[in-house]
This record gives C-alpha cells, structure tokens and sequence, in this order.
C-alpha cells in the first residue's frame, strides 16, 4: 500500500460496489504513516466528512471516502467507507490489500 502522488489519477473513478468497514481513525493512521495526506471536513454539512487517495503496490489508484452520513463522525466509530476506482475489479483488489494492509 502507497500513498498515492498523483491525485489526478482519481479523475474519474467512481464507487463499484466495494466497501470497508473501519474507523476514521485507523485510515487517519494509514495515511499519515505512508506520508501521505487526506481531505477531511468532520461537520457533517457534505456528503463526505473524509476523503483519503492511495495506491496499491501494483499501482491501481483509488480513494476511501464515507458517503452521506451527514452527521459529524467519531475518529474511533466504525464507518461503512466507500472504495472508488476505474473499474470493479479495481475495486476489489483495492479491498482486498487495503483490509490486509489496516489488520496488519
């Protein structure tokens, strides 16, 4: 897993049906152990609070977002986070490393 360095990469992906259930905090961790950054607005006014890019190692680019909770979101509270990417099986694979990668 790698933080990613092209964000324009994220241009044009979109939720395929993957998710992941973690907390705020534990992407918060992942992100900034990977030096990388991430969007955040925790007031529950949009439709995301959070918003992390990553890569995984075979370079597949995909961002990590929580999707219409409306409400401001507990870092230590597990939340239903959406997986975007290119394509589904982008998606899945994307997943699968990420959920190795956070229960590591």
């Amino acid at each position: 897993m790698n933080k990613i360095e092209n964000y324009s990469l994220l241009n044009g992906t979109s939720f395929h049906g993957s998710v992941i259930k973690t907390t705020p905090n534990a992407l918060i961790k992942l992100a900034e152990s990977l030096g990388g950054d991430y969007n955040s607005d925790n007031g529950g006014d949009d439709k995301t609070n959070f918003d992390f890019g990553f890569e995984t190692d075979n370079g597949i680019s995909f961002s990590v977002y929580d999707w219409k909770e409306y409400r401001s979101l507990d870092l230590s509270e597990v939340v239903t986070f959406h997986i975007g990417t290119h394509s589904k099986m982008d998606g899945i694979t994307a997943k699968e490393e990420l959920t190795n990668t956070l229960n590591k």
